[in-house]
């Protein structure tokens, strides 16, 4: 149905308190002309179900007199649509326009004339130049699915070619006008409902439009409509909510979307755009499940790095250590203390994070002794795209200051460790937050 493919792709983020969406989602002309491709099939599948009624009459034909007739069994063969477009209507949705379409039927014929002679036989006809145009307004329901309705539709059926079978079929030329104004007429008459009842058939469809889907064990995101489309004469906008909750836990984050625009631009099919209020729903979702913390061992570290997750590597800086814990591995705990903060800036995007460190000596019987806390603020540039109808990205580290939280082996100048720590976030910690986001 091609006005359910392109409102699903509305279907990607119940509605916000908030009257500015966190997506948008702009589909331009392009991306109509690859609907409607997709929506002439469904318009011809309902227009073979066109059932046209058994037609009879009475003619004065000279110098017969008068012939009575019936059409019966009349069937719907083939249906052909070769030319049509869709246009869009600004502050309603679009119209649907089709010309030159045609309609093959079959069925039966017989007549009776001068009061006992009677003749039947068989016959094909072709109705052309058949043409449709039909509005279609868009809009959002109250739990922010898409709905259509036909607001006009016109018909018109250009003429019809009655070839008859069988028996005395001469007769036909006699009283084609009355029959074939008879035909079109009974086509004519049931086009519009039918294209109307096909839009309609839709809503049913719309209804079941997902809102909400699961990321992750953690989270699911929102992605109803937050207002009906806006038409312009190039493009269908949707607002979408685009907010992450917590899994079956609705807690709004403390703050809410601000307005944005997407780029003018209409030479693509589809324009996406994330505003950084979605990206800070998710940092809120994640940051209250605690989900934002990650566990460094030695064997995460690259193979050929220099500098080893062992009290001997920690013990160079911070000699107690070496003394107090000689011969062990260290295992690092690195979590976010306050909620990550995103903010997109022209061609660049920034996250602000701040956590701890934690750095514990694991004992032979693998039990953890800590060795000291630190505080970090760390600062990160972000690279974001779509890749395969998901939000990706990739994550370079900028800068990270790092202060003593608590020591549990005695002072020492933390500055001493900042090498062994750009190196930890730079080659595990970043890796594996761009393997998350691949």
């Amino acid at each position: 149905m091609f006005l359910c493919c392109w409102l699903a792709l509305g279907a990607l983020i119940p509605l916000t308190l908030a009257t500015d969406p966190g997506v948008k989602v702009k589909l331009t002309a392009k991306g109509l002309e690859y609907g409607r491709q997709l929506g002439m099939a469904a318009i011809q599948k309902k227009l073979k179900t066109i059932r046209v009624p058994d037609i009879s009459g009475k003619a004065s034909v000279s110098p017969i007199g008068t012939v009575q007739y019936s059409l019966t069994n009349l069937q719907i063969v083939d249906v052909g649509l070769p030319t049509s477009t869709v246009a869009l209507v600004p502050g309603t949705g679009v119209r649907l326009s089709i010309s030159k379409a045609f309609i093959r039927l079959d069925g039966n014929w017989r007549v009776k004339y001068l009061r006992i002679i009677k003749d039947s036989g068989s016959f094909d006809l072709n109705v052309s130049d058949l043409t449709v145009g039909a509005s279609i307004a868009i809009k959002s329901d109250e739990t922010g699915r898409p709905t259509v309705n036909s607001v006009g539709c016109e018909a018109t059926v250009g003429s019809a070619s009655i070839h008859f079978h069988g028996g005395a079929s001469w007769l036909y030329n006699l009283f084609k006008d009355f029959i074939d104004k008879a035909i079109r007429d009974a086509l004519q008459n049931q086009i519009c409902p039918l294209v109307t009842d096909a839009v309609s058939d839709l809503n049913p469809q719309l209804k079941t439009l997902n809102v909400l889907a699961k990321v992750d064990q953690y989270a699911e995101i929102e992605y109803s409509m937050v207002s009906s489309p806006a038409v312009t004469t190039s493009s269908i906008e949707l607002g979408l909510k685009g907010e992450f909750y917590n899994i079956g836990k609705r807690q709004e984050p403390p703050f809410s979307a601000a307005a944005f625009d997407l780029p003018p631009q209409t030479d693509n099919m589809l324009y996406v755009g994330l505003s950084a209020f979605t990206a800070n729903s998710a940092a809120f979702v994640y940051s209250t499940a605690g989900a934002l913390s990650l566990y460094v061992t030695d064997d995460m570290v690259p193979r050929a790095s220099p500098i080893r997750l062992n009290t001997r590597t920690f013990g160079a800086f911070i000699p107690q250590i070496a003394e107090r814990f000689p011969g062990l591995m260290v295992k690092l705990l690195v979590k976010t203390s306050e909620t990550p903060v995103v903010t997109f800036e022209p061609n660049n995007t920034t996250v602000q994070a701040t956590g701890t460190v934690t750095a514990y000596a694991i004992q032979p019987n693998a039990t953890l002794s800590p060795l000291f806390v630190l505080n970090l603020e760390s600062s990160a540039s972000a690279r974001l795209f779509v890749n395969v109808m998901r939000v990706a990205g990739n994550v370079t580290l900028n800068k990270m200051d790092l202060t003593l939280g608590t020591s549990y082996v005695g002072e020492f100048k933390v500055t001493a460790l900042n090498s062994v720590f750009q190196m930890v976030l730079k080659s595990v910690v970043v890796p594996q937050l761009n393997g998350e986001l691949c």
